[in-house]
């Protein structure tokens, strides 16, 4: 089976792990593409070192843009490839502006295409990735659901039909760090190893958050006014739009550091009173570590995490300090994304299907059923 993965952004390497891990294990012919929407060595290549992933065959070096230039960027230099190697699939991950224009540029091509992570939705048009997951599973012609609720919402829409519950390959990469036969779990960082698990671990990248110098400013301020130590991990958009807007991230609770690896991440994670974040992965991993998280939007794609009291929506930043200084929820977190082993579920359905689809006798798309 000759199978095609686009990445470009860190939460992308980290499902693409897995899938290569299995890919191998069959010995089907993988090619990696990476669009470079994701360039810094911390959002990147660290990812690929520690979790172990092939290196990328082609490396578009999309860089950053607007999302149109950005997009066009990664169609151009995507077609050929997609040209060359004529796969008998398209794996897309996610919800990024490289998920958009791998489905499109695969669409074009007329291939076929797996969307992993399908059927989310924050149903919040304004933000980018509730448009590109939209595309995505519409355009798709197999789609992987992570959990019942994204199946359902997939149901909803009318593609029933192509859609399979998988489990969600995040769980699966983060069984395989946190499992004792995978070696040691790495260190705390020196900064956090002295404070006993008594801070919160912070991220901050969205577009909504970030590209509003009023909202932006009123996130700083409440991380600042947290009764705990917030460990910051400064992604470059925000060290950007905080030089570009005048904000200083200093004062009060807030300490910054860069990303961190993966592995570093998870054990950071882990030993962390609480998370405060906009990312969509992040509310995942907390929940199956059983840290409380504080997600500052309105909404969320992981209706999941909600349960319990694990997950709390911060729409108003003001709200946040008390928010993050709740106690931690009595009893276990639920357990909605799967058992770990997504990627071998879904390697399997793809090689069924590549079977009984010969790529010189392919259907149309949207033909193609369950």
């Amino acid at each position: 089976m000759k199978v095609v993965s686009v990445v470009g952004a860190r939460p992308q390497f980290v499902k693409l792990a897995p899938i290569a891990q299995q890919l191998a294990l069959r010995g089907d012919e993988h090619t990696i593409v990476h669009t470079g929407q994701h360039y810094h060595p911390l959002l990147s290549q660290s990812f690929f070192d520690e979790l172990r992933i092939p290196p990328p065959a082609f490396n578009l070096e999309a860089g950053s843009a607007d999302h149109a230039t950005q997009v066009s960027e990664m169609l151009i230099r995507l077609d050929p490839v997609l040209a060359r190697t004529r796969p008998d699939w398209v794996l897309t991950y996610g919800d990024t502006t490289s998920t958009l224009a791998g489905t499109l540029a695969a669409a074009a091509r007329n291939l076929p295409i797996a969307h992993l992570e399908s059927g989310l939705r924050s149903f919040d048009r304004t933000m980018p990735e509730e448009r590109h997951r939209i595309v995505a599973d519409h355009l798709a012609d197999l789609l992987l659901a992570p959990t019942a609720a994204a199946l359902a919402n997939l149901a909803a829409e009318g593609l029933a039909a192509r859609s399979v519950l998988t489990g969600d390959l995040m769980v699966d990469a983060l069984c395989a760090v946190i499992n004792p036969s995978a070696g040691p779990s790495a260190p705390l960082p020196p900064f956090l190893a002295d404070l006993d698990g008594g801070y919160l671990l912070a991220t901050v990248h969205r577009a909504a958050t970030t590209d509003d110098p009023d909202r932006l400013a009123a996130v700083v301020a409440a991380l600042t006014a947290c009764t705990q130590p917030v460990w910051l991990l400064v992604h470059p958009r925000l060290a950007a739009r905080c030089r570009q807007f005048g904000i200083g991230l200093t004062g009060g609770s807030l300490r910054t550091t860069d990303p961190l690896p993966y592995r570093t991440m998870v054990t950071a994670l882990a030993a962390a009173a609480g998370l405060i974040t906009d990312s969509g992965g992040l509310q995942k991993e907390a929940l199956v570590l059983g840290v409380p998280c504080s997600t500052l939007r309105t909404e969320t794609e992981w209706p999941e995490t909600l349960e319990g009291g694990w997950n709390v929506l911060v729409p108003d930043p003001r709200d946040l300090p008390v928010v993050a200084a709740r106690a931690r929820p009595a009893g276990p977190p639920p357990s909605p994304f799967g058992d770990g082993r997504a990627a071998a579920g879904i390697v399997t359905e793809l090689a069924t299907r590549a079977e009984h689809m010969p790529l010189t006798t392919r259907p149309t798309r949207r033909s193609v059923t369950a």
